[in-house]
């Protein structure tokens, strides 16, 4: 069945909180074993069908953010998905307390257990009007992200569509490009100001109501997080930022004089090559077409699993006026389906998307049949799915790039390395901010400034001087809809390198742990999946350092000139 056919009807509320009730009377009421399985069974089908219904819309939302009809139907989950929350609490709450525990642990195994007393932690029905707000200020924000049309030369553009001109060889088109992109973010920041406040100080009323000293362990504990707190990741932070900062500003010094440019602006930063940055060779149709071969070329298992995204047009990669920023990978169970949605503006962006967002939706194809609990790990192991992908695609990146292979694949893991600094930089201004959350916008601007000098230490706006006082992190979305997700993407990172190592030296050997790893999909937490595929734990100090040194000989060993 196409996507287009996927049927959407609004949930009966009434009906599924009947439904929900019922199956939550069951547990714990002196039933016998066989009994409350299958209440558990009925209630994750019963999510799966609510599930799919919002996935859906918020799909199909994300898709064209100006359709009335869908608009609608993503307030009314935005509404009414906290109230439903409360029943799958009161499930949890009884199952917790069943007398059937142990027998239940051993079917469904204990990690939903684990997961399920962080959960009841999360929640209290008390909280249901802050949840519904929350969700409808971060609804906000991606609606004013979308709402960008900046008038840049003879067109109109979205932020996406913009970014061809923040790597154009030209440097003063890059530097009226970003000038142009920052005057849409000046023009809205008592907007984005707004927004985030509202945010922040919500969050902090949601985590003392549930009785935390503040969001950040709350944060940590929405995420599933179970065997690492905020120490341990300021430690891995640290290795960041003694044992990477330096080989990044080293990597920022090797570009500047390959551009030919003394003294690199943040509108430099983009631009690689003075020939020009590596981008695919052809329009969406073209890289798909070369996406096909690689993925039926790499083994029996994606080539069913892109197939199946292609015959059942999974995927939404266009740029279009009135589509939402970014791109994701979610999941419709009862279709079995991932579904990839992208942002393509013609940049070697488009290739890395398109690996990365395959590569989350070929970790849940494969634990599809999993249990829902289980379909995908945390957030931090999701992401090494997706970064792990980019660089097993790299004996297939030629058909992308052609001539200019060897010049992506520099900047791709140059790239890599350098993103670490910024990730960690949004993660440690996160942790100041709601450790204050009484802070200003304008602390909170200073706040970013002095942390970019710390880990971006070569970060010039010139005469930007709305990106100067410290913005840059308006357009970073995750700040807002999904604090304390961004450290994910950096320990997944340190993993992704560990596949790239591991895929030089034996490709097999690589994929054969790489489809291990996704066919385990949540069953275990993140450090138990490192341990069990025998990936090196970021937060171990010396992990980074060793990690690191394979990386920079790849590098040193490119003469980066020539490129």
């Amino acid at each position: 069945m196409k996507f287009d056919d996927f049927k959407y009807e609004r949930p009966n509320l009434e009906t599924v909180i009947t439904e929900a009730q019922a199956l939550i009377d069951t547990i714990g009421a002196g039933k016998d074993f066989e009994t409350e399985k299958e209440a558990v069974f009925n209630m994750f089908k019963l999510q799966d069908k609510v599930g799919t219904m919002a996935t859906l819309v918020s799909i199909r939302h994300s898709i064209d953010t100006k359709d009335a009809f869908y608009e609608k139907e993503n307030e009314f989950f935005d509404e009414n998905m906290p109230n439903l929350q409360q029943y799958e609490h009161a499930f949890m709450q009884k199952l917790l307390a069943s007398g059937h525990r142990p027998r239940l642990e051993q079917e469904l195994g204990k990690l939903m257990f684990i997961r399920a007393e962080l959960a009841q932690k999360t929640f209290s029905p008390a909280i249901i009007n802050e949840l519904q707000q929350e969700n409808k200020l971060s609804t906000e924000y991606g609606k004013l992200i979308a709402s960008a049309k900046i008038e840049f030369k003879d067109g109109t553009y979205n932020l996406s569509q913009m970014t061809p001109f923040l790597q154009d060889k030209n440097r003063e088109t890059r530097h009226q490009a970003q000038l142009a992109v920052s005057k849409f973010f000046a023009d809205n920041e008592a907007q984005f100001d707004r927004l985030y406040d509202d945010l922040v100080k919500l969050r902090d009323t949601i985590a003392k109501k549930l009785g935390y000293e503040n969001f950040i362990q709350l944060g940590y504990d929405r995420f599933g997080r179970t065997d690492y707190d905020a120490a341990d990741v300021k430690r891995y932070r640290d290795q960041i930022y003694q044992d990477i900062v330096p080989l990044v500003v080293e990597l920022t010094d090797r570009k500047a004089k390959r551009l030919g440019i003394d003294n690199p602006k943040s509108y430099d930063l983009a631009l690689s090559f003075l020939s020009g940055n590596p981008n695919p060779k052809g329009d969406r149709a073209w890289q798909v077409e070369r996406a096909k071969k690689m993925y039926e070329e790499m083994s029996p298992e994606t080539a069913e699993f892109f197939n199946f995204m292609l015959e059942n047009d999974l995927m939404d990669l266009d740029s279009k006026t009135g589509k939402q920023g970014g791109g994701y990978c979610t999941f419709l169970p009862e279709y079995r389906a991932p579904f990839i949605f992208a942002n393509f503006n013609g940049t070697a962006h488009d290739v890395d998307v398109l690996t990365h967002e395959a590569g989350h939706a070929f970790q849940v194809y494969q634990s599809r049949d999993l249990l829902p609990d289980y379909r995908w790990p945390t957030m931090e192991a999701a992401e090494i799915h997706s970064m792990s992908m980019e660089f097993l695609a790299w004996p297939w990146i030629h058909e992308f790039f052609l001539e200019d292979t060897d010049k992506y694949k520099f900047s791709h893991l140059a790239g890599a390395v350098s993103f670490l600094p910024y990730g960690v930089l949004v993660d440690e201004f996160q942790h100041h901010i709601y450790e204050k959350p009484a802070m200003t916008p304008d602390e909170r601007k200073a706040l970013w400034r002095r942390l970019e000098k710390k880990y971006l230490p070569f970060k010039d706006y010139g005469d930007d001087t709305f990106l100067e006082k410290g913005t840059f992190w308006f357009r970073q979305g995750h700040i807002f809809g999904a604090p304390f997700y961004y450290i994910d993407y950096t320990l997944a990172q340190i993993c992704a390198f560990q596949y790239w190592i591991m895929h030089q030296a034996d490709s097999k050997k690589a994929l054969d742990s790489y489809l291990h790893l996704c066919r385990l999909g949540g069953s275990k937490s993140f450090v138990e999946l490192i341990e069990t595929i025998k990936l090196k734990n970021p937060f171990q100090p010396g992990t980074v350092k060793e990690i690191v040194k394979p990386i920079r000989n790849y590098l040193d060993a490119v003469d980066d000139t020539k490129l």
